[in-house]
């Protein structure tokens, strides 16, 4: 196994693992409370899946991009929400059901989505893409729905269980994505650098941002799910981003860096946002 393979394997092992810890403190009405909600299900697709892909394809035609880039964006933009979300949420006090339910919801859904919108783009562009749902329904299977499931079975039947090693797991996870993520980001620094004269944290800045200002913007009545629909629509699930840039584009090695970076300067640039949805959760607790 080589070295690329085995940071592979690590990076969606955390992803598995973060999302059963999840799992682990949720119900079977989380998994479904968006399904239960059209109205927030909706918004939440305009949001990360349409509005975001118009963003996507606006600043690759308004800027003159490296196609890594331009990929990378048109990838993230279609993806469903990122298995980091939860601890984002908790620590800007978000509702722990709205943020389950947008996982399930958009995996869901990009199954769907995300080869129609591949197949959109190609014609658009006249470019040969393409993006079965067998390969996202995969993803999404390993990295959502059948850990989810498998930590809610658990929590179900064996609650003590569940309580007493949702944290250790949860903490290894993050952990393990930290130890698999920074060796990538180090190798891939002269593709990235290479990268810089182009506006490549610059563009990945502003992608966040807007991303951001949409979700809140789009959030719904309630402060506590725009915080989360802000934060699902910043930053994406890397999983299913790198899964259609590699089929599509497997000679830009690029993009595996530019998604990558988009995860850590994503996780950068909300911070201001999660830390100004603290102190308004805190001083307004009763606020739902």
């Amino acid at each position: 196994m080589t070295l690329a393979q085995i940071i592979g394997f690590a990076i969606n092992a955390s992803m598995f693992l973060i999302v059963f810890a999840l799992g682990l403190s949720a119900t079977f009405n989380d998994v479904t409370y968006l399904f239960r909600r059209p109205g927030l299900l909706v918004r939440a697709i305009l949001s990360m899946n349409i509005i975001m892909l118009v963003i996507a394809v606006l600043l690759s035609l308004l800027f003159n991009l490296h196609p890594a880039i331009k990929i990378a964006l048109v990838a993230l933009a279609v993806s469903p929400v990122p298995p980091v979300l939860p601890g984002k949420q908790e620590k800007a006090g978000g509702s722990a059901s709205y943020t389950i339910g947008l996982l399930v919801a958009t995996a869901l859904v990009s199954i769907i989505l995300v080869p129609i919108a591949i197949r959109l783009l190609g014609s658009s562009f006249n470019i040969n893409m393409h993006e079965p749902a067998s390969t996202i329904a995969s993803v999404v299977l390993l990295s959502v729905i059948g850990p989810l499931v498998a930590g809610v079975v658990i929590r179900h039947f064996a609650p003590d269980l569940a309580k007493r090693i949702e944290r250790p797991i949860s903490r290894f996870a993050t952990l393990l994505l930290i130890v698999a993520v920074v060796p990538v980001l180090f190798i891939a620094w002269h593709a990235i650098s290479a990268l810089v004269g182009n506006g490549i944290v610059i563009i990945l800045v502003l992608f966040t941002l807007i991303g951001v200002g949409i979700g809140h913007f789009l959030g719904g009545p309630d402060p506590d799910d725009r915080t989360v629909l802000a934060l699902a629509t910043g930053t994406r699930h890397p999983g299913v981003a790198l899964a259609i840039a590699s089929l599509n584009f497997p000679e830009e090695r690029a993009v595996m860096a530019v998604v990558l970076y988009h995860l850590v300067i994503g996780a950068i640039v909300s911070i201001p946002y999660v830390r100004w949805r603290t102190s308004i959760h805190a001083l307004h607790p009763e606020v739902k």
